[in-house]
């Protein structure tokens, strides 16, 4: 809209000064080409396209590349537990030896779940058993009662090195029935079973006897079994933390589980939800979504609603495909590490996208006031067609790598602070219209030169002023301590080196005095560091 407005004084202020049509048309046309950032939706495309392709070989995929600025953004995670923070896979987390040491309560433990090997308690007795290479002994199953709802427990009579034992695992309710108990025993069975619901953990006990009759036997053990963490959680947790994200754990168990699983990923109280419905969880979302930027995931269908709601809805790997089909972000791997990698390249692709908004406002406004000002005061603009055509060409190589170039991440979510780069893309532009200027007065009322050669010079001190521009643009920190990426430093050196090529052969335009080339390029790195000195000015005063 400056551009445009530039334009139309321009165009006036030249036609009553009684310029040819033809030389208003062609300054009217570099302000235009200065002020409209052709290169944006390419730059905004790949950067946006090659951020996706790099979350898919992390096993992200995006449905919605709008979702990806949210995800930059978000400030707290809802996520459930069960395979996200956990393997959702029953586990023995521990034994407390009563009658048996624990290698022979496992074999125990063995006999009487194998031929159960359906039920994930079964198979997690079956797991730890094949990890232990200790008490294998040789044995024969005699008789064998499944667990069901009203035995509440699973018996099996086996013949193991010519003696006769019958096994009972189950409810410890049901196998302190069976069994005879001193009074120390049973106070300490009463408090150890308090203890181990205490803490979060289901528990399996187990009994056996001599023979062949379930009766009087003598109490072997408790199992204590649970859900484990997967080995990034605690981790990844902090890191997200760290970097600006709340995390709240959702899960359908009882509190106490909720609770032991919260206190090991160092989540407190008020970060665990448990017990929690579908219509829970939708409400949950809404209440946060007021104050938060919120994501949250989900595997069934009846997720979908909180899916939808959220600001950014993740369907985790194994979900439906409904849910996957209705999601944002769908996560191809386990885990909660993959959320955190989503989030960090969502990161990376705003970071990009601001350096380069940043060079952008700043390279336009210096382009176009600078254009104004001469054509003001000196009636004149020293960059002829094929200025511009090659001025335009050679810029779109370095703006094109920008979509590889190397970022810092914001420690907090990513949201662009407009008014902070709309002020600091000013002041960098406002140092490059006095540079331009400057540049201007010396080479025409100073050293005289032929106005063929200032538009050479011209041409190749905005060239390389502007990439070298990107260098300061691109970070906060002092340019020379975080350089861009090889890719952005290759593109600018080579169109500066070709830019430098054209001036000092008169390829294309006019040729320069090499001395004057080499002025050019001092001058260019003094505006440089310039620019570096107001870019802390601004950054230090908006602090």
């Amino acid at each position: 809209l400056v551009s445009l407005l530039g334009v139309f004084f321009i165009t006036i202020f030249l036609f009553f000064e009684g310029f040819d049509f033809i030389d208003i048309f062609t300054l009217d046309l570099s302000l235009i080409i200065a002020g409209i950032p052709v290169a944006i939706s390419t730059v905004i495309t790949i950067i946006t396209s090659l951020g996706v392709f790099h979350l898919t070989k992390k096993n992200v995929a995006v449905r919605r590349l709008s979702s990806l600025e949210d995800l930059a953004n978000v400030t707290l995670l809802l996520t459930d537990k069960t395979g996200t923070l956990t393997k959702n896979e029953i586990a023995i987390q521990k034994f407390l030896e009563y009658g048996c040491k624990k290698d022979d309560a496992l074999f125990f433990a063995y006999l009487a779940s194998f031929k159960d090997a359906r039920s994930v308690i079964s198979k997690a007795i079956l797991k730890e058993y094949e990890k232990s290479n200790k008490n294998k002994k040789e044995y024969k199953i005699l008789h064998f009662i499944p667990a069901n709802s009203e035995r509440k427990r699973s018996t099996v009579t086996a013949k193991i090195e010519d003696k006769t034992y019958t096994i009972s695992i189950g409810a410890p309710q049901v196998i302190e029935k069976l069994c005879k108990f001193s009074g120390q025993e049973k106070e300490k069975f009463e408090k150890d079973i308090q203890k181990i619901a205490d803490d979060g953990y289901r528990v399996l006990a187990l009994s056996f006897v001599l023979g062949k009759i379930e009766k009087n036997m003598s109490f072997c053990g408790l199992f204590a079994f649970s859900d484990p963490l997967r080995k990034d959680a605690k981790g990844v947790i902090k890191f997200l933390k760290e970097n600006g994200i709340k995390v709240k754990m959702l899960t359908g168990d009882n509190k106490l589980i909720g609770k032991r699983v919260g206190k090991e990923l160092g989540l407190s109280e008020n970060d665990i939800f448990s017990e929690v419905l579908p219509k829970d969880k939708l409400d949950i979302v809404l209440k946060y979504k007021k104050r938060d930027i919120v994501a949250v995931t989900g595997d069934g269908i009846n997720d979908l609603p909180a899916i939808k709601s959220a600001n950014v809805g993740i369907a985790v790997s194994n979900a439906v495909s409904a849910l996957k089909s209705s999601a944002d972000i769908v996560l191809l791997d386990k885990g909660i590490s993959v959320i955190k990698d989503a989030i960090l390249e969502a990161r990376k692709i705003f970071a990009r996208l601001y350096s380069y908004s940043i060079y952008r406002i700043s390279e336009s406004f210096r382009i176009i006031l600078t254009i104004v000002l001469l054509v003001l005061f000196y009636k004149e603009y020293p960059l002829s067609p094929i200025h511009l055509i090659l001025l335009a060409f050679l810029n779109d190589i370095p703006i094109i790598s920008l979509v590889f170039n190397r970022v810092k991440l914001a420690r907090q979510p990513a949201k662009i602070n407009v008014k902070k780069r709309f002020i600091l893309s000013s002041y960098l532009g406002l140092v490059g219209v006095i540079n331009s200027i400057l540049f201007f007065v010396i080479v025409k009322n100073i050293l005289n030169l032929p106005y063929d050669v200032i538009s050479t010079l011209f041409f190749l001190k905005l060239t390389v002023s502007g990439h070298l521009l990107l260098y300061v643009a691109h970070t906060e920190s002092l340019w020379f301590r975080f350089l861009p990426s090889k890719e952005v430093i290759w593109a600018t050196f080579s169109t500066q080196i070709l830019a430098t090529l054209l001036a000092l052969f008169g390829i294309f335009i006019a040729k320069a005095p090499w001395e004057m080339v080499l002025f050019v390029w001092i001058w260019a790195m003094f505006w440089m560091q310039v620019s570096e000195i107001v870019k802390h000015i601004v950054i230090k005063n908006k602090k």
